[in-house]
Order: structure tokens, then C-alpha cells, then sequence
């Protein structure tokens, strides 16, 4: 029996400027496949029944269903902006591309956690993951308002909303590929899974 697939759109986020990396790592190859954006698409395609990519443009070499952004600055905050501006939905998962170690324990806490929240995010010793969790609709208002006034800082938004954080002792799991030298390690590692 297959089993049964997360009701709630996931995000993939995948428009950050990758300054760190010196090149975009959404598209660097990773786990066999041409992109780390695909191998995300389809490994959370087996848990989520929509998926939808988060990004300035198309940029993908795979068919994917895009949400770009409607703000010219580029921040997590102008993506969760544009999600629900664009998806007619009471709430997401969202995720980082650059984490791809996030299970489906780690997912499945999160959406199974506190119901009355305006955002369930993760937390591991090396602090808030704000690109890991549940963010609900009544968030819009807030983020609309720190996007006028310039703030795209998603800690602040989550201190101004009714925000759960969820602790989870495996850092390992939250790794960002946002160096070379953490892209090379993930690459080790993934074949090992």
C-alpha cells in the first residue's frame, strides 16, 4: 500500500543569489541528478501531493510548477510574499533547496505539530530554521508590511507572528549547502544514504 501523501503544498525555495557558492546552487548537480532543484522536486514529490518551486524566474531544465517572485528584491520574505499572494491555500511547507538532508520525520513533526500557530519552524542546535516549516496564511498581512518598510529579515517576521519552534537534536539534518566545501561533503554523503 503506498503511502499516504502530505494534503498541504510543499515549497521549494530555490531563488537565493548563492553569493557564498559563487554560483547558483540550485542548479548544481547533485544525487545523480542534473540539478539539486530536481533532485529535491522528486524526492519530495514522493511525500507531498503539489509541488511548487519558489524563484525569480524558470530557470529549470525540468517540468516543475514555478512560483516567481513579484518583487524585484530577492529574500526568503518576497517569496512567501508572492506564495500567498499567488496560491489560493491556507498554508505551505516550506523548504530550502540547499537542504537536502530534511526527512520525512523532520516533515512530519512540523506539520503534525500545534495547529493554532501562524508558523511552525524547525530549530537545531545551530539555531532557527525559518526555511524549514509550516507558515500559514495570516502571516501575508505582517510580511506585505516588513516588505514596505524594508525588512526582510524572516526572524523578525516570525517575532511579530504566533510562531512554534520545534527542536530537533540532529544539526546534521539542517546542513545548507551554502560553501563548496559543504556542497563537496553533502556530495560524499548522499551517496550513502
Amino acid at each position: 500500500m503506498k503511502p499516504t501523501k502530505y494534503n498541504i503544498p510543499l515549497i521549494i525555495f530555490a531563488g537565493g543569489k548563492s553569493s557564498r557558492m559563487g554560483q547558483d546552487k540550485a542548479l548544481l548537480p547533485f544525487g545523480g541528478y542534473n540539478t539539486l532543484s530536481e533532485f529535491q522536486h522528486k524526492r519530495l514529490s514522493k511525500l507531498f501531493k503539489k509541488v511548487y518551486i519558489s524563484a525569480k524566474e524558470n530557470k529549470f531544465d525540468f517540468k516543475a510548477n514555478i512560483i516567481e517572485d513579484k518583487y524585484k528584491e530577492s529574500s526568503p520574505l518576497v517569496g512567501i510574499t508572492s506564495i500567498f499572494e499567488t496560491l489560493k491555500v491556507d498554508k505551505v511547507f516550506i523548504l530550502s533547496v540547499d537542504a537536502p538532508f530534511v526527512n520525512k520525520e523532520v516533515i512530519d513533526k512540523l506539520i503534525h505539530s500545534n495547529n493554532r500557530f501562524d508558523a511552525v519552524v524547525a530549530k537545531s542546535k545551530s539555531g532557527v530554521q525559518p526555511l524549514c516549516g509550516v507558515y500559514k496564511r495570516s502571516v501575508l498581512a505582517i510580511a506585505q508590511e516588513h516588505l514596505k518598510e524594508g525588512n526582510h529579515r524572516l526572524q523578525s517576521l516570525l517575532k511579530k507572528v504566533d510562531t512554534q519552534f520545534v527542536p530537533f537534536k540532529e544539526d546534521s539534518l539542517f546542513l545548507n549547502l551554502n560553501h563548496p566545501h559543504e556542497y563537496e561533503k553533502a556530495q560524499k554523503r548522499i551517496t550513502s544514504i
